[in-house]
């Protein structure tokens, strides 16, 4: 490690001391300041990073155990070294109970202080790195990161807010690729449970049998292949936030074994018979309509009602296509951040089609979209030509949305359906003046305004 990024901070009253210490320490390659008077040394913290502080046990006014007191209090995460003579070895364990990283003895060797101090400064530089690391994750995950000012979105980052500080568990409602995910960890990191784990599960990835052993845990020896004990996610996530991503692929048995957490906070794992007690917040997710597999027997009602404390549905993009510029914009400084390319941006007619589409993958599939075009693209302005041809091409277009409509389905409501869908897309692309999405769609200026009315487009 580079000792000349650790800072230590040495109090002790007795001068030589120091001046050994001191002298020591820079010799390693630390940055070293060096203070006799320990409320001098508690004022330099208020102002100063410090690494490492190692302080003396007994001084005549402040002793080492205030100093410590005071440093675990302010800045718990500083670890602290104490000096002490031999007779006050036992002190010194009882401070370590009370915080402290270790204690050297004086008169001590040097090669013992060299190495306390080292695992000291990696203890702090985990300690910083962690907390870098959570920083930037709050960052990316807070509320205010999720991209979208539709009314929708407004709605739902709204609920995030009431929801977020309570217990309750929340069930996230959404198609495919909306970013349940990413609401999830929103109201995690809103939460007072935000500085410990946020653990995700998705429930169809796995096969029943590892799905279980993945969320319980096993003891050693429960089946083959268990050669150790192994914790599961609800004790990993033990203190913070549990998300199941698609909690309608659970099997019967799974559910029982969910609701019995949700009722109790307790489980075993598998294989094993010592109940274990968690303290953790679930969040779930699911694309599908769980109330009607509730109706048709394929999921408990118990645990419905259990995981629906507090319901967050995620529009789907079509429903807040406004948000489209501003994700496009988001995902293209981003994309040309990380592939280290100059800022690109996406022509307004070719804005215009992306506004337009329907987006079966959402905003996943938007991302994707324009990953591809930053990085396939080699001028500066991506064109409407650029996109790929589902999205530019009427006919693709056409025949997807066919595609994907059900066999059976009520022919007058999806016709009518369909035609307001072209409608608000004409208006996209025509900039929302009505004469000229009139004119996309061969229809008068009279028919579009009836058109309109009936079906309470606004015109944004």
């Amino acid at each position: 490690m580079n000792n000349e990024k650790t800072h230590l901070l040495i109090i002790d009253d007795e001068v030589n001391y120091l001046l050994v210490l001191e002298a020591l320490l820079k010799d390693a390659g630390y940055e070293v300041t060096a203070l006799s008077d320990p409320e001098t040394a508690l004022a330099f913290l208020e102002d100063s990073e410090v690494d490492v502080v190692i302080t003396d046990m007994k001084m005549p006014r402040v002793t080492g155990g205030e100093v410590l007191a005071r440093v675990k209090k302010n800045w718990p995460n500083i670890p602290v070294l104490i000096m002490t003579a031999f007779g006050s070895i036992a002190s010194a364990v009882d401070l370590m109970k009370q915080g402290a990283t270790n204690y050297i003895t004086k008169p001590f060797s040097n090669d013992d202080l060299l190495l306390a101090v080292q695992n000291a400064a990696e203890l702090s530089r985990m300690h910083r790195q962690y907390r870098i690391l959570h920083e930037s994750l709050e960052e990316h995950y807070g509320k205010h990161n999720i991209i979208g000012s539709s009314h929708a979105m407004r709605e739902m980052l709204s609920m995030v807010d009431r929801v977020a500080p309570s217990k309750a568990t929340v069930l996230i409602s959404g198609e495919s690729g909306t970013g349940k995910e990413l609401v999830a960890k929103a109201i995690h990191f809103a939460s007072p449970r935000n500085k410990e784990p946020f653990v995700s599960v998705n429930c169809m990835a796995l096969n029943p049998g590892v799905l279980e052993s993945e969320l319980f845990g096993h003891e050693k020896g429960s089946f083959t292949g268990a050669v150790a004990m192994r914790r599961g996610r609800f004790e990993q996530a033990d203190g913070g936030t549990l998300f199941l991503d698609e909690i309608g692929e659970l099997t019967p048995e799974l559910q029982v074994k969910l609701l019995r957490v949700l009722q109790e906070h307790k489980f075993e794992r598998v294989g094993g018979t010592t109940e274990i007690e968690v303290n953790i917040r679930v969040v779930a997710a699911t694309n599908k309509d769980l109330l009607t597999l509730v109706q048709s027997g394929a999921f408990r009602e118990d645990l419905y009602y259990r995981l629906n404390v507090v319901h967050i549905a995620l529009p789907p993009l079509r429903e807040r296509r406004e948000d489209i510029p501003l994700l496009v914009a988001h995902f293209t400084e981003k994309s040309c951040k990380e592939n280290e390319l100059p800022l690109k941006s996406f022509s307004t007619e070719a804005l215009n089609y992306l506004v337009g589409y329907e987006w079966p993958g959402n905003v996943r599939q938007l991302q994707n979209v324009v990953e591809r075009c930053v990085v396939l693209v080699p001028g500066n302005v991506i064109n409407l030509e650029h996109l790929p041809p589902e999205i530019r091409d009427e006919e693709a277009q056409f025949k997807s949305a066919v595609d994907l409509l059900p066999v059976e389905l009520d022919l007058a409501d999806t016709l009518e359906r369909i035609e307001a869908a072209l409608i608000r897309r004409a208006l996209v692309r025509a900039d929302f003046i009505q004469t000229n999405a009139s004119k996309l769609l061969g229809i008068s200026k009279s028919l579009m305004q009836y058109k309109l009315k009936k079906y309470g487009i606004t015109g944004h």
